[in-house]
């Protein structure tokens, strides 16, 4: 593993616990989908559905609620490990040092409605120009059928960065080839956020490293 910095976070809900403090310096901060306002009060984050005009799909009680959404899920970086294997998640996060790390790296963590961030499940992100109609002007749209999401235009650069970031960072990660093209392109097609640089400056000093797929276009801004 390449993910040996002196801070790096050692689980989970280490994490969860300081991501609140660092969008409370971000420019306005949104959920990564919908784009809805977040409010953070005593380190908790809520959020404002009004403000995005999401409408819940299904489950109420659990869209009014703020979850950390893992960009790149945790099936998908942990399914392979031996843990896995012998307890699924929960063996993981409580007896692998390498899957604690990889299951707490701020890099790949951001705040969703959980309707959302639940529906998302581990399915992979494509495009396939579908017509989102499942949460009102959020333009998110999920496929259960086909366990496949397709993500708004506003989250596609940070989902692609996190995405190259995980892989990049962490030895034995791997995408298929079509996966890491379109992740390579939305890079490209969309440039990080002022609060998108922002998040990933505060990110190193907490964690003691940055995404350098978000750097290099910061940098170059």
């Amino acid at each position: 593993m390449l993910g040996g910095a002196a801070q790096a976070m050692d689980s989970f809900n280490a994490a969860k616990k300081i991501l609140p403090s660092i969008y409370k310096q971000l420019d306005e901060p949104k959920s990564v989908y919908c784009g809805c306002d977040l409010n953070i009060t005593r380190n908790r984050f809520s959020v404002d559905l009004k403000s995005c005009g999401y409408a819940v799909r299904k489950q109420p009680k659990r869209a009014a609620r703020v979850e950390i959404e893992h960009i790149m899920p945790a099936w998908e970086f942990g399914h392979q490990l031996k843990c896995w294997q012998q307890g699924g998640r929960k063996n993981c996060s409580k007896n692998s040092k390498e899957f604690k790390e990889m299951e707490g790296d701020l890099h790949n963590l951001f705040p969703s409605v959980g309707e959302v961030n639940g529906d998302r499940s581990n399915y992979r992100f494509q495009l396939w120009n579908g017509k989102p109609y499942q949460y009102g002007k959020c333009e998110m749209l999920v496929d259960f059928k086909g366990r496949r999401a397709q993500p708004p235009e506003r989250s596609r650069g940070l989902i692609a960065r996190a995405y190259l970031y995980m892989v990049s960072h962490y030895e034995g990660l791997t995408l298929a080839r079509q996966q890491r093209q379109l992740f390579e392109a939305w890079n490209k097609m969309y440039p990080p956020s002022e609060n998108e640089c922002l998040r990933n400056e505060l990110i190193k000093k907490k964690q003691g490293n940055d995404n350098p797929f978000v750097t290099e276009k910061c940098v170059s801004k």
